[in-house]
């Protein structure tokens, strides 16, 4: 049986004293809390500054006084390795304060509301919340209540829009452009956050997107983002320049979504053999972390230019650049080279 797909609809926020929808390439939001409200000019403006940025994590110090005496607050309410490692670093490369609070160390385990953890944290005076929460519009909420800029690690199966941008500067980087490029992305669509903020992304931008995965993680309604579906990533395989294999989240997973791993493995598992389908030329992305044998064999990242670690490093540099301009007050492109390094 097919799952109904549900469309989301919330409300975002942005300086009402910013223009921004007249400034060609310039972010001048408020809060990021999805890429769907974004414009290509803006996605594109974030990009290039990430690439500005990614230059300080090359050097022997790598930090600048950029955002020196502005704090972040991150809330973690989902477990995280990459996405909250990398806040934390960017965060730090930029020499902000961090403060982090997860479930267990915070009075939300005594009963106190996320709003109320929220406004005593803000009464301290901070700048920027990340947050990541399993309930979907979690930071739109949390963005209608507070001065603080706030930013999307991940809103149940909504959005997550920093792994968006950082899976668009990897491809940017290797194939220049975005127009006429196709992306296919494969597994688990449903319950991805990923997926949706790649498909805005890259839609976008001007790419084709076209999503493969078992019927019951990836329903016709999808076909409403403008996407193309191929229930067997077989027959498109060949088609596509990016190819972005998604984790199986079972942590979501309440009920079977397909007979047995064997199975989808069979059908949908990026191993060596199905890969050699794929163009010479085309690229091998995952959002992480990663389950083996399941969406990717440890032999498939020696058919195709795999570029997973080089998404990890972009993602610092995707977040230093969102950090800055959320909460940096500067709209002018930054430029590494005129900052002195911290010490």
């Amino acid at each position: 049986m097919r799952r109904k797909f549900a469309v989301f609809s919330l409300t975002y926020t942005t300086r009402k004293s910013d223009n921004w929808h007249n400034m060609s390439g310039v972010f001048q939001r408020k809060d990021l809390l999805g890429l769907e409200p974004l414009s290509c000019d803006e996605i594109l403006f974030l990009l290039n500054e990430a690439v500005a940025f990614r230059e300080i994590l090359k050097r022997p110090i790598r930090k600048v006084p950029t955002l020196r005496g502005k704090t972040v607050l991150n809330l973690f309410f989902e477990p995280s390795t990459r996405t909250q490692a990398s806040f934390d670093l960017a965060a730090k490369r930029l020499s902000c304060d961090i403060v982090s609070i997860s479930p267990g160390t915070s009075s939300v385990k005594k009963g106190e509301t996320l709003l109320d953890t929220l406004k005593n944290i803000e009464a301290m005076k901070i700048d920027a919340v990340v947050v990541r929460h399993s309930s979907p519009g979690t930071p739109h909420f949390l963005a209608r209540h507070t001065e603080a800029s706030v930013i999307n690690a991940g809103d149940g199966a909504h959005e997550h829009p920093t792994q968006g941008l950082l899976d668009m500067l990897t491809v940017k980087e290797i194939l220049g452009t975005f127009k006429g490029i196709t992306v296919l992305i494969v597994g688990d669509i449903l319950h991805s956050r990923v997926a949706r903020s790649d498909i805005f992304g890259f839609k976008k931008c001007g790419a084709r997107v076209i999503l493969s995965g078992p019927p019951t993680m990836l329903t016709e309604a999808f076909k409403e983002l403008g996407v193309e579906i191929a229930y067997e990533p077989d027959q498109v395989i060949g088609e596509a320049d990016v190819i972005i294999a998604l984790r199986v989240q079972m942590e979501r997973l309440e009920e079977s979504f397909f007979p047995s791993f064997r199975e989808y493995r069979e059908i949908y598992s990026l191993t060596p053999e199905r890969l050699k389908k794929a163009k010479k030329e085309a690229i091998l992305m995952h959002p992480g972390p990663v389950n083996w044998g399941v969406e990717l064999d440890l032999e498939s990242v020696d058919v195709l230019k795999t570029v997973i670690l080089d998404q990890v490093t972009n993602g610092v540099a995707i977040r230093m650049a969102v950090l800055y301009h959320l909460i940096g007050g500067q709209v002018s492109t930054f430029d590494s080279s005129s900052q002195e390094e911290g010490r």
